[in-house]
């Protein structure tokens, strides 16, 4: 196939992947594979994020027969690193993201591109993530667990995302037009996986949270799916009990305006209404318990074990400070009780899915 010249491509597809390479070749294909009429002119950058297995050589075999793959190498070791690599090797005007373990529908560059044209107004698009179960999911593993799996199916109908309404989506299948990238930066560091283990980082939420606060629009299209390899130990209770701690931790740095907002304060620098939760979730779980529900309890331990990893942030963050910073802290939280008369009001929450690692 002809290579096409960068001022007529519509379309660079990123894909970051590291040490994936049983599952590359399925996901490179897919992507290859479009069958739309009029599939849009794209190019495929695949980053090696520091692979140790043939990553490179599986990508070099379809550069040779596809002149759309390119291959870039990232040393630094984490998704957010390969992902802003990408972008800085992209050559279209819009980039889409996706992932190594997801298989891209044949109508997909068309529907990132057509849902761009029908909107807009956008400056980011994405669309569903559907499951592809490695066995039948046990049966307490329902659309309310799918966050952990970085799973996304908001419905039929497109979706404009705002301020008010940050729902969440993710780079398994998330395109931007190159401009807010210019605008508002590329993935942040901070918020990856990389290190010790920790589940549920927020690299993807916060990115579009910085889309939003500058004013941009984003749009669920629904036309726009990808499906998701679930890897086994992702059926299992225990990895979702590690990423919702996790989770928590990355939310005690994110910092969003809807978490912190209360009309009372913090304590420890963790908002007030953060622990009037999870004294209800307390409660839950143990009458849950009691009664034998346990569907009803694990749901209450899991938002009890949000609540542990953003304290346990928050608190170190918390001794880290001077005597008169944590003095002042209290005393603005005086001053707000008594504005208050000693009342919460928690801010609406929203649905945060995981990163695809």
């Amino acid at each position: 196939m002809s290579s096409t010249p960068p001022d007529a491509l519509q379309l660079s597809v990123v894909m970051s992947t590291y040490n994936r390479g049983e599952q590359l070749a399925q996901a490179l294909r897919s992507v290859l594979d479009q069958r739309a009429p009029m599939t849009p002119a794209f190019e495929f950058i695949v980053v090696d994020n520091n692979s140790t297995d043939d990553t490179r050589r599986i990508v070099e075999r379809f550069a040779a027969t596809d002149a759309r793959v390119r291959y870039i190498f990232e040393p630094q070791q984490g998704s957010s690193y390969g992902r802003n690599a990408g972008i800085r090797a992209a050559r279209a005007p819009v980039v889409a993201f996706i992932d190594d373990d997801v298989r891209a529908e044949p109508d997909w560059v068309a529907a990132v591109v057509r849902a761009l044209d029908e909107h807009p107004e956008a400056d980011v698009v994405g669309g569903r993530v559907l499951p592809m179960w490695p066995t039948a999911p046990p049966a307490w593993l329902t659309p309310d667990h799918w966050s952990p799996l970085a799973l996304i199916d908001y419905g039929n109908e497109p979706i404009a995302i705002d301020a008010e309404r940050p729902i969440c989506l993710v780079s398994a299948n998330l395109a931007f037009r190159r401009p807010v990238f210019e605008a508002v930066g590329g993935f942040g560091a901070a918020f990856q996986l990389v290190k010790h283990g920790v589940l549920g980082s927020v690299e993807d939420h916060e990115l579009l949270l910085r889309v939003l606060r500058a004013g941009r629009t984003v749009v669920y299209d629904p036309r726009i799916s990808v499906h998701a390899e679930i890897q086994p130990n992702r059926l299992d209770r225990a990895y979702h009990r590690r990423w919702h701690t996790g989770h928590g931790h990355f939310h005690a740095v994110l910092r969003s305006e809807r978490m912190e907002r209360t009309n009372v304060g913090s304590v420890f620098g963790i908002p007030a209404h953060l622990y009037r939760q999870a004294l209800v979730d307390l409660a839950g779980w143990l009458a849950a318990a009691l009664t034998a529900k346990r569907e009803r309890a694990f749901g209450h331990e899991l938002r009890l074990r949000f609540f542990y990893g953003f304290m346990q942030t928050r608190t170190r963050e918390y001794r880290s400070r001077s005597r008169r910073q944590r003095r002042a802290e209290w005393q603005r939280l005086f001053r707000t009780l008594r504005r208050a008369g000693g009342s919460v009001t928690p801010p609406p929450g929203s649905a945060v899915a995981g990163e695809r690692q």
